[in-house]
């Protein structure tokens, strides 16, 4: 994978300084350096990188205290932190109608009382679990590391002074709503809700809730921006119900899908 990666660099700087007289070196340089650090970060680095974004949207939100009905009932069914697989997790609320959810690389979990609202507390620790998996099965990371390509591309164009170059010198930053809004290929949405359902079933609780949450998730509409971020939840109640009913029979998605699914993460990325 790495080796691609510096062949893409590679590639990538020789293309942006073929037109030498209209190109600024320096955010070339910058490029070139965005690029190597998609490839070479580190777990520690993720980890510091998802804590100074979570710790930015922390600021930007207001967080139910624990004296608060919704930070009270998250305490009451998972308390402030929780430790699996490795990881430290933390979880808060924020008090928002947004409904939506989102994890770090950190162990950061943070889900909006709007989407509370929504479920019943057996779907609400399926979906607490499903977003602990998008951390374990380290899909955070990954998405951190895209976001150092795509920014190194950006950077790229940038460094050309045409028009092209201003379109893409606005559209800088964003990494915090980057990681929120992150949107998973149907393999890392497969995997974090397998980790869901298996973290219910650690639990002892009722795997319907699982499916019982996506169904209710898929009523918010195709437009809405949770789906965006966890696309075809009806597809995967069914795939889930499928897998209770038959524990035996499993399947992973084709190579075609999975292809498919990268290349939309690449252009979401880009966009």
């Amino acid at each position: 994978m790495k080796k691609y990666f510096f062949i893409i660099i590679i590639l990538f700087l020789s293309l942006f300084s073929a037109g030498c007289e209209n190109t600024d070196f320096s955010v070339v340089t910058d490029a070139g350096i965005d690029a190597i650090k998609a490839v070479t970060l580190s777990d520690e680095n993720v980890k510091k990188i998802a804590l100074k974004a979570s710790r930015q949207s922390d600021i930007k939100h207001k967080i139910a205290p624990l004296s608060n009905l919704y930070g009270k009932r998250l305490y009451n069914l998972i308390g402030t932190k929780y430790s699996s697989n490795g990881y430290d997790f933390n979880f808060k609320v924020y008090l928002s109608p947004v409904v939506n959810a989102f994890a770090m690389a950190d162990g950061t979990i943070r889900i909006y009382s709007g989407l509370m609202d929504m479920l019943n507390d057996e779907e609400l620790l399926f979906v607490l679990g499903h977003e602990m998996g998008h951390v374990v099965e380290k899909h955070i990371k990954k998405k951190i590391r895209l976001a150092y390509a795509g920014r190194a591309i950006r950077k790229g164009i940038a460094s050309q002074e045409n028009i092209a170059g201003d379109i893409a010198r606005s559209s800088f930053g964003g990494l915090i709503e980057l990681l929120i809004n992150a949107q998973f290929s149907q393999q890392e949405e497969r995997e974090a809700d397998d980790f869901g359902i298996a973290y219910l079933q650690e639990k002892g609780l009722n795997l319907q809730s699982a499916v019982s949450a996506l169904k209710k998730i898929a009523t918010l509409g195709n437009k809405h921006s949770f789906l965006s971020s966890h696309p075809a939840p009806e597809v995967r109640a069914k795939r889930l119900q499928n897998q209770i009913d038959n524990p035996e029979k499993t399947g992973d998605p084709s190579l075609v899908e999975q292809i498919i699914s990268r290349l939309k993460e690449w252009k979401n990325i880009l966009n």
